[in-house]
């Protein structure tokens, strides 16, 4: 395997995330960095960087350590090349900012000892717009976070000027292609407070992490559902290790998707966990109505879902006639007007006045139809056990969560809003009680 980074793309990740890149021999070498003036904004990303491909070294010992604590593969260009059948155009499954996806499928004949799924295999497109710099931090983040609800990386490659990613594959693809596709079945209502919830609970474990993780880049393309419609988040090339101590944000240069990012962040650049709590409003507002973030074709007070819906949020009379009349008969009143009210503060213009993800995850769990309002078992509640599996003592170990408590405003507002009070009333608004539908 050759030298896969720079000084810069080091950079991309705190000392912490040393010891994976020593594993895995993502050695780190001179180059000048990037100008200030190639920075792009919105949809921006950093522009492929692979003028300097990698450069065979240590390949054996690197193969020796092919196999990491974190379960992450290093294949050879030739090994996802066979699998791929020389990344045949009818293996395609998808094209995006990274490159085209091809699906394969890993057993014995590609390499002893591997077990037979099928994966995704993500090839890094030389003239695109992510590089290496996006791709390394994808490597450093998936190859030590382990979570139900985040895709899973079974191995990479850097060979030369080739960049792969592969992935477990995920049967339903996108959330993004269900809910926009016009050949699709509609997804229910059900169907959709559990994608909800699901992609809630992502973020929460990314923000919970002893070095909190923020996402960057949430949206309905990076929502990927598998066969049982559970969500999962992938695409975590824009990933960021949130503030650590007295810091209150991450600065960064404004990198995203225009209709998702959170307005604080596309004015100062400055990033913090709450930004992807405003992202999670966006795709909770594509849930309920149906619609896009940004939709062009619609007329010119409704292109931005946010500037159109988030008032009518608020108003017990207009907030159930911007549900998804597709979804007619397959909800309550109370649960839709709880919805409403999560996505309403989620989308607050105020950072503070968000709900943390830890609060969002109580809101929903009532709202599944599964468990009938009664389930109030906590997505954080780990083991110790399943702490060390997730973080194999890795900076992102799941820790004691500070100040999570639930906001009393917050809290209030919900049980307001969707006729619910604590199942004590005597309890403290402080603490983490979940608002039941009933």
């Amino acid at each position: 395997m050759g030298n896969c980074g720079t000084r810069e793309e080091a950079a991309v990740v705190s000392g912490a995330h040393l010891q994976v890149q020593q594993l895995q021999g993502l050695s780190v070498a001179s180059r000048n960095p990037t100008p200030a003036g190639d920075k792009k904004h919105s949809h921006g990303r950093s522009t492929s960087d692979l003028s300097e491909p990698c450069t065979p070294r240590n390949f054996e010992d690197s193969r020796k350590n092919s196999l990491l604590y974190t379960h992450v593969i290093a294949f050879t260009l030739f090994e996802l090349e066979t699998i791929t059948k020389s990344f045949r155009s009818d293996y395609i499954l998808g094209e995006g900012g990274f490159g085209t996806v091809y699906k394969g499928y890993i057993d014995e004949n590609v390499r002893v000892g591997l077990k037979s799924l099928p994966v995704a295999v993500k090839v890094l497109n030389k003239e695109g717009l992510q590089g290496h710099r996006e791709w390394l931090t994808e490597v450093n983040f998936l190859g030590q976070l382990r979570h139900p609800n985040l895709v899973k990386l079974i191995g990479y490659c850097c060979e030369d000027e080739h960049r792969l990613l592969v992935y477990e594959f995920m049967f339903r693809g996108s959330l993004e292609n269900h809910l926009f596709r016009k050949a699709t079945v509609p997804l229910s209502w059900s169907t959709r407070m559990m994608i909800a919830l699901g992609a809630a609970k992502g973020l929460a474990f990314l923000h919970n992490a002893e070095r909190p993780v923020i996402y960057r880049d949430f949206k309905t393309s990076n929502i990927l559902l598998d066969s049982d419609y559970t969500a999962k988040l992938s695409d975590f090339g824009l990933a960021k290790a949130g503030p650590q101590g007295d810091e209150t944000h991450v600065s960064t240069r404004v990198m995203g998707t225009y209709g998702y990012a959170a307005p604080e962040y596309v004015m100062t650049g400055h990033l913090t966990a709450r930004s992807d709590v405003y992202s999670f409003g966006v795709v909770l507002l594509e849930l309920l109505t149906g619609r896009k973030s940004v939709d062009k074709t619609r007329p010119s007070k409704e292109q931005s879902l946010v500037d159109w819906a988030r008032p009518k949020l608020n108003d017990k009379r207009k907030m159930l006639q911007i549900i998804d009349p597709r979804l007619e008969n397959q909800y309550s009143v109370r649960a839709a007007q709880k919805a409403c009210s999560l996505a309403y503060y989620c989308l607050s213009h105020n950072p503070k006045a968000r709900p943390l993800m830890s609060d969002v995850v109580e809101t929903l769990e009532p709202l599944q139809s599964n468990n009938g309002g009664t389930d109030e078992v906590s997505s954080l509640s780990l083991s110790s056990s399943t702490s060390a599996q997730i973080g194999l003592g890795g900076p992102f170990i799941l820790g004691r969560t500070h100040n999570h408590r639930l906001h009393p405003n917050f809290v209030g507002a919900i049980s307001q809003a969707a006729g619910c009070r604590p199942s004590n009333p005597n309890s403290s608004t402080s603490s983490p009680t979940a608002c039941r539908v009933r």
